[in-house]
């Protein structure tokens, strides 16, 4: 796939400079599952698409169901030259959260906005509903796995419980992005996501309606057009019957 001097390179091939290295795209279909999932695209161009994840699916890897498979079906074929066979995520989101992701239509796209979330150029906002009287604001910088880690957190809006005592609707900036790291965060201070079987409480576990985390919106400079692209995708259905009065 790369030649040097209109040659065949190998590992071996000295640069000495003022070569003309050319890279060729491997044109051989991929052979992967290709299925349907139901969800809506919220943006998308030539370039990139911004999809709204259901929960419950997984976003990528080696299970056929997963929001990976379905982008070719659901999404428009690109008509740039380094077009992607098949347009692939920038990022992640938890199996059972909701909420705005990301995808690259293009190889370039791909390569910008994967270096635009590496500078920390891309700004995600997140919704819970956490569990136990909360501070009405902070920040959490505790290390996960060894690695700086900060999350910021805002309560919008608090109602009495009488199995929780308090449910608070809370808005969650992320600094970094680690796995699981709002999770992990928001366990950390005594105050889980609602519906987290995995570390929120033995109380909060099995809930019935899932994690009560959303990815609400994103927004970024776009690696084509150098246009700004801002979108929310509105709360789920169990979000405000909770929080009924409430207006992002």
């Amino acid at each position: 796939m790369v030649h040097v001097n209109n040659k065949k390179s190998t590992t071996a091939t000295p640069l000495l400079g003022g070569e003309i290295i050319t890279v060729f795209r491997d044109q051989t279909p991929i052979k992967k599952p290709s299925i349907k999932i139901p969800f809506d695209v919220i943006y998308e161009d030539e370039y990139l698409a911004i999809i709204n994840k259901p929960p419950g699916v997984e976003v990528s890897g080696n299970k056929r169901y997963t929001i990976a498979n379905a982008l070719d079906k659901a999404l428009k074929k690109s008509n740039q030259e380094d077009a992607l066979l098949r347009p692939e995520p920038i990022h992640r989101l938890d199996y059972p959260t909701s909420g705005c992701l990301l995808i690259g239509k293009t190889s370039t796209s791909v390569m910008k906005l994967n270096r635009a979330f590496q500078e920390k150029k891309i700004d995600k906002v997140y919704y819970a509903i956490t569990i136990g009287k909360q501070k009405a604001s902070g920040t959490i910088t505790s290390p996960l796995d060894g690695k700086s880690c900060i999350s910021h957190f805002e309560v919008i809006d608090t109602v009495a419980s009488i199995k929780y005592k308090a449910l608070n609707l809370v808005k969650l900036i992320p600094a970094t992005g680690r796995k699981h790291q709002l999770r992990k965060h928001l366990a950390a201070i005594q105050n889980p996501i609602m519906g987290d079987n995995q570390y929120g409480t033995d109380g909060n576990k099995g809930m019935g309606n899932g994690l009560y985390l959303h990815a609400y919106s994103i927004k970024f400079i776009h690696p084509a057009t150098a246009l700004t692209i801002s979108e929310h995708i509105k709360l789920p259905k169990k979000f405000t019957r909770i929080f009924k009065q409430i207006r992002l």
